[in-house]
């Protein structure tokens, strides 16, 4: 072999392990989002009145805040024994989030809950799951962010 093709086939070495270094750090780099301050109101439907949930939480991001999902569930449920994933959470409905201070935004979530939704929901202790994604890929899933109470 002779001395040019060795010399080009080390710097090309040099230069993928540089740039495979450099992913690996960006990679690194990368955090997932952080909950904080995350609460639930839930009032049911009185009479002629509807109900609603509303669930709000701080998510600070270093890369911002791509998306917020949120799933309310019954803690006794098919969740609770296998396990909330963030597949589960795909096709979970999106809060809205305004930014708030520096890295973090202010995420809220708002449903009605009508008659017919509370008739056929279980009773009792519910949790809200949260699943939030950075601009950057970084994730967290949290199953029990929050709780409340169907009566």
């Amino acid at each position: 072999m002779s001395r040019r093709i060795v010399l080009s086939v080390t710097a090309g070495v040099v230069v993928l392990g540089g740039a495979g270094a450099f992913a690996l750090a960006y990679a690194g780099d990368q955090q997932s989002p952080v909950l904080t301050h995350s609460t639930a109101r839930y009032t049911a439907p009185d009479g002629d009145r509807d109900g609603s949930l509303t669930f709000t939480t701080d998510v600070t991001a270093s890369s911002d805040v791509k998306s917020v999902k949120v799933l309310a569930w019954p803690a006794h449920s098919s969740f609770a024994k296998k396990g909330l994933t963030a597949k589960d959470m795909a096709a979970a409905e999106s809060a809205v989030c305004k930014p708030s201070v520096g890295d973090t935004e202010r995420c809220t979530y708002k449903v009605t809950i009508t008659r017919a939704d509370t008739d056929g929901s279980p009773r009792g202790l519910w949790h809200v799951a949260v699943l939030a994604t950075a601009e950057d890929g970084g994730t967290t899933l949290d199953t029990k962010t929050a709780d409340f109470t169907v009566m």
